[in-house]
């Protein structure tokens, strides 16, 4: 059963009956065949898993420990024989997915208890204090479950935030505390690149003490306790340091079983390897025959203060936001344009433009275009599946492949579709980027199985990224490579998705024929929810070969 929307944006009956696969009621074929019990089945353990996964509070922190990480190992065998009894064939294929998202959750933390081990060997695992929201649905990379996300706060706090915040922060003590048990992996590149997140911790604290200045007693003492312990936990780990020579990848054979089993990529590291090759080389020829096309046009030069950008951020959202409703290529919705004008950026002075403000600081556009980012989020908030499984972020950055797979690809679809018919020049820009994305997904594939250190992942990443944007005095190198390294399968997931995102808009526009709309598809699709790719186009079209094939390993 195929489920769009027409032109014009009117719901189907298809469309409806898909969803009412979903809803709590289910669909009377679904009642018929039998299958509404196991379904309720299927979402009983899918609350008890999540509840099993977060761990126990141990001394005010969530306990990683030898012990606990023991446990929870062997509670595992307990849910995947709960989800093993459960027999979804013959389901309706969203309900089988749902199915396949559980199994790939309960892969995930298999992977990560016997084989990346984040709390025993990757210092940045006990990072606590987040100044930013995360463009995914949840933090890229492994993340402690008792996080402080400060970039919820408003300040002034009032007393009920001060007493929130006091709250947050308390876990950071016996956390770092417990992190110097825990730690006992060898990964040196992990451990040097921790030391710098702790250290940037405690300058993030440093900086809320006096933010907090005014704010009463207990809040007070929670900051100081905070830094006192991340100034601590940096020492401690500067003074281990040397003591840790060993590899830092997973290997390609552990690689690939995460991707396939916990990502539900359809690929290996060699066929990783040979796409991110192909794309990079695919784009440097692209961008070498746009500036041969440009060649008599001035370039594209980036503007020079700040009342410039601002002027210039908030003119292309308003121009994007028009070409998307003029062009047809999204069906617009009224919290598309309010989420871009939020996530504009500031002025970069040239000396610290990184390579993402190289891009907006000449046409922001560029950038707009990845932002479907945040028209994702707005979604999940605002329209959420109806599926409880699908609601939120799922675990271990399984999103990667549609979260940053849609952002890469439309970069390059929209460029087709004329975005930039004004302006040529802005396609040469669009290439760099494509060009920068393929490099750093190979350099973090060597990376993974050992074959580059951090630094030769970075200086990889820094030669091939055209007109020499990616700089190595600036922070955005380090923290991207140290990400791929921590997350095995997300450097390579903007190349890698795109690639099956391209590829899942071709199956579905073959099926569709003449009745193929853009806006209808990406419709369709983003209604599903932000899961693996695969998985979509297994609803998509009806073509489950992949998770098929995914599954019989």
């Amino acid at each position: 059963m195929r489920r769009f929307l027409k032109p014009g944006g009117v719901l189907t009956a298809a469309f409806m009956a898909g969803l009412a696969l979903f809803a709590n009621v289910p669909a009377a074929t679904a009642q018929e065949s039998g299958t509404m019990t196991d379904y309720e089945t299927l979402l009983a353990l899918f609350e008890d898993w999540r509840d099993f996964e977060t761990p126990e509070m141990t001394d005010g922190a969530p306990d990683y420990s030898d012990a606990a990480m023991a446990e929870k190992q062997a509670g595992l065998e307990t849910y995947r024989a709960r989800l093993e009894a459960i027999d979804p064939n013959g389901w309706p294929v969203p309900r089988q997915v749902d199915y396949q998202i559980v199994r790939a959750e309960m892969n995930g933390l298999d992977f990560n208890i016997r084989v990346l081990r984040p709390w025993a060997r990757d210092p940045a695992f006990y990072k606590s204090v987040w100044t930013y929201e995360s463009d995914t649905p949840g933090h890229e990379g492994p993340t402690h479950h008792a996080v402080t996300e400060l970039w919820t706060y408003d300040f002034p706090l009032t007393a009920a935030e001060e007493a929130r915040l006091t709250k947050d922060l308390s876990v950071i003590p016996p956390l770092n505390e417990q992190a110097r048990e825990n730690l006992d992996g060898n990964a040196r590149d992990l451990w040097t690149a921790g030391i710098f997140t702790i250290e940037e911790q405690a300058g993030v604290l440093e900086d809320l003490a006096k933010r907090t200045e005014d704010a009463g007693p207990e809040l007070r003492a929670a900051v100081d306790e905070a830094l006192t312990s991340t100034r601590a936990f940096a020492e401690w780990l500067e003074a281990e340091a040397d003591s840790k020579t060993g590899p830092s990848g997973v290997g390609k054979e552990n690689y690939t079983w995460y991707l396939q089993n916990v990502h539900l990529i359809p690929m290996t590291w060699e066929d990783e390897v040979m796409l991110m090759k192909r794309e990079l080389k695919r784009a440097i020829t692209s961008l070498k025959l746009e500036e041969h096309r440009n060649r008599d046009l001035p370039p594209l030069e980036p503007v020079s203060s700040a009342e410039e950008y601002e002027a210039l951020a908030k003119d292309r959202v308003r121009k994007y936001m028009a070409f998307m409703e003029d062009g047809e290529i999204v069906h617009v919705k009224d919290y598309m344009e309010p989420a871009l004008m939020e996530k504009t950026g500031v002025y970069a002075p040239p000396e610290t433009r990184n390579f993402f403000a190289q891009a907006t600081h000449r046409e922001p556009m560029t950038l707009w275009t990845h932002f479907y980012h945040w028209w994702d989020l707005a979604r999940i908030k605002q329209h959420p599946t109806q599926s409880p499984v699908r609601q939120g972020a799922l675990l271990y950055n399984i999103f990667d492949s549609r979260a940053e797979g849609v952002a890469t690809a439309v970069e390059e679809m929209f460029m087709h579709a004329g975005l930039y018919d004004d302006n040529p020049r802005a396609r040469e820009i669009v290439w760099i980027m494509q060009a920068a994305r393929a490099a750093r997904g190979l350099a973090s594939l060597y990376a993974q199985a050992n074959e580059f250190t951090m630094q030769e992942a970075s200086d990889f990443h820094v030669e091939w990224t055209p007109r020499n944007w990616m700089r190595r005095d600036l922070d955005l190198l380090g923290s991207e490579q140290q990400l791929y390294l921590r997350q095995p399968g997300y450097g390579t997931s903007y190349i890698t998705g795109k690639h099956l995102v391209e590829e899942l808009m071709a199956d579905y526009a073959m099926q569709e024929g003449e009745d193929f709309v853009l806006a209808d598809f990406l419709e369709d699709m983003d209604g599903r929810g932000v899961i693996p790719v695969s998985l979509l186009r297994w609803e998509m079209t009806g073509e489950g070969d992949q998770i098929e094939k995914l599954t019989a390993n």
